[in-house]
């Protein structure tokens, strides 16, 4: 379940940090910690996320939260890379690993298999497309539930 708060954060979060040239991936508040830790993944579409990216959000976006006191009480803010073991999501994740290795899974079972992996070869609003072994294979996007890059 997603915190409430998450919303808003992003709401907050998004124009700081395209006027930045990158874009949110994901917010994330763990509350399970002392103190809770808000996590906000960002990413440079035209080049590696660097320490900078983040050093640059973080004040930003800490000044805007500061001021709005959305938060409450005390918290720990992380900006972070997602990182390379992730979930693709939107076109760019599509192209940018065309030819990677990915895991799919499905829901319902498509082909009675509900796991999937092989090299992407793309993605349009029908299928995702997996050339298993020199076998191409298209699994209808309407049973996919993630796709994610091999380990």
């Amino acid at each position: 379940m997603t915190h409430p708060l998450i919303p808003q954060i992003i709401d907050l979060a998004t124009p700081i940090v395209q006027e930045m040239g990158l874009d949110v991936v994901e917010v994330v508040f763990q509350t399970n910690k002392r103190p809770p830790v808000l996590r906000v993944d960002i990413r440079n579409p035209d080049s590696d996320t660097s320490l900078n990216d983040c050093e640059q959000v973080s004040r930003a976006l800490e000044a805007v939260l500061d001021e709005t006191a959305i938060m409450p009480g005390a918290y720990v803010l992380e900006i972070s890379s997602p990182g390379i073991s992730r979930y693709l999501s939107d076109e760019r994740d599509f192209v940018a690993f065309k030819g990677f290795e990915v895991n799919v899974t499905t829901n319902p079972p498509y082909k009675d298999k509900k796991e999937w992996q092989g090299r992407l070869q793309g993605r349009d609003d029908k299928a995702v497309y997996l050339n298993r072994k020199g076998r191409a294979i298209a699994i209808p996007c309407s049973v996919i539930t993630q796709v994610q890059l091999a380990d």
